[in-house]
């Protein structure tokens, strides 16, 4: 029996904003042991299958490089300001292989499990849920990088996009809680 070789993935992971609601960019946040979350980020993603990293930073972007990790590859979202549009499009331009698998550096609790999930399953759009709620990473075959990034518009996200489109939702409550920082669930 032959076991079926995984795409290459890119993992992408957000952290441009400027993080007006906790006071200071994301980008720079550590976690309680001293782990920046941008370290936690790109670990999880690698743990849990991607085969390269890509880290997009925007706000105190000199400040941030310094706290992500060696082996991630950085690129600064110029227009940052404009929104996660802009970083979500600087990272599918850095992106390469078969797919990408976006996440936000503000979920450093996110765990390795739900990104295996995510990768192992069907069809090139597919996004996490967490009890039917709508959370991240999403996976997005190469074909849909060009036509989501050019529909993407101010602080949206790929949302839109994904309602538009097939998007196949792949439950993970029952391996995380969820918990985005940003918004202090």
């Amino acid at each position: 029996m032959t076991v079926a070789q995984r795409p290459d993935v890119t993992g992408i992971v957000l952290a441009a904003g400027a993080g007006t609601r906790a006071g200071v960019p994301k980008a720079l946040l550590r976690h309680p042991s001293g782990e920046p979350w941008l370290q936690i980020a790109a670990r999880v993603l690698r743990a849990g299958g991607c085969s390269r990293v890509v880290v997009v930073l925007g706000a105190r972007a000199q400040e941030a490089r310094l706290l992500a990790p060696s082996d991630a590859e950085v690129v600064v979202a110029r227009r940052w300001q404009q929104g996660m549009s802009e970083s979500l499009r600087a990272g599918f331009a850095a992106a390469s292989g078969d797919a990408a698998l976006v996440t936000l550096v503000d979920l450093p609790t996110l765990p390795a499990s739900v990104v295996r999930r995510v990768l192992d399953g069907a069809g090139g759009l597919r996004r996490t849920v967490v009890h039917g709620q709508p959370a991240h990473p999403v996976y997005f075959s190469a074909g849909h990088w060009m036509p989501a990034a050019s529909s993407l518009e101010a602080d949206t996200g790929a949302r839109r996009y994904l309602a538009a489109h097939d998007v196949t939702e792949i439950e993970c409550g029952d391996l995380w809680d969820g918990v985005d920082y940003d918004l202090g669930n």
